[in-house]
């Protein structure tokens, strides 16, 4: 353990940690998240492209598939933003193709590739990409509201009422990107874990049922997050009526 550390590299609850000193601050980073993350990204790029090169009115299966995700968020967000909704489409699009992408390729037989420091698993299994999505999310639909209401973002109005409101809008701020985080991380790590055991029990039929099943919760949970993301934008850029 002594020779890894002097290294730089470690392994830490099955991810493979590399430390770096960056101006002087000590850094770690999990290499097998970033690994999957930027492969996730590449492939919804690759698939992007190839899906919109010749757009057709008779279109292919993945131009179908392609219109029919988009056609679907598009027409949510037209449904619960009332002004302005378009602008905000391709935040919520991307995150719902990305984080469904990285939660499916914890299905794949990734696990069995040996690696020297950790595995390769669903990138959306590490609490530090779930977070940053969360933060993103944060950060956007706070700008968006600070621009939509200005100073009525928060302080609807000057009095106690409207005081004890605004410190109870503050502390959803605090949580909404908490409980994104958790639910993602949680779900994804935990039907990983599943698997993992029922492979060590017996390698053969019986994790396949949860195989299939973890599917199907790595499309839900990433449309949970679209989902509420949309709310939350909605909730900050709509007019009290």
């Amino acid at each position: 353990e002594d020779n890894r550390g002097r290294k730089g590299d470690s392994m830490s609850e099955g991810h493979w940690i590399v430390d770096k000193v960056i101006m002087g601050h000590n850094m770690s980073f999990n290499m097998d998240t970033l690994v999957t993350m930027w492969a996730a990204m590449a492939f919804l790029l690759v698939v992007s492209f190839i899906a919109t090169r010749k757009l057709s009115i008779f279109p292919s299966k993945l131009q179908l598939v392609f219109e029919s995700i988009l056609g679907y968020f598009n027409n949510l967000i037209s449904g619960m933003i009332h002004e302005g909704g378009r602008k905000h489409f391709p935040l919520i699009a991307s995150l719902f193709l990305f984080i469904v992408t990285a939660n499916l390729m914890g299905q794949l037989p990734l696990k069995m590739i040996e690696l020297k420091h950790g595995e390769m698993a669903s990138p959306t299994n590490d609490i530090n990409l779930t977070a940053g999505l969360a933060v993103i999310v944060l950060v956007y639909y706070v700008i968006a509201g600070l621009i939509k209401k200005k100073g009525k973002f928060l302080l609807h109005e000057v009095s106690f009422v409207g005081i004890i409101s605004m410190l109870v809008e503050i502390l959803e701020l605090v949580t909404r990107p908490l409980t994104l985080a958790l639910r993602l991380f949680g779900n994804i790590l935990a039907g990983e874990i599943l698997i993992t055991a029922l492979l060590g029990l017996c390698a053969w039929g019986l994790p396949l049922p949860i195989m299939f099943f973890e599917i199907l919760v790595a499309c839900v949970q990433a449309l949970v997050f679209t989902m509420l993301t949309t709310v939350y934008i909605a909730t900050a850029v709509n007019e009290e009526h």
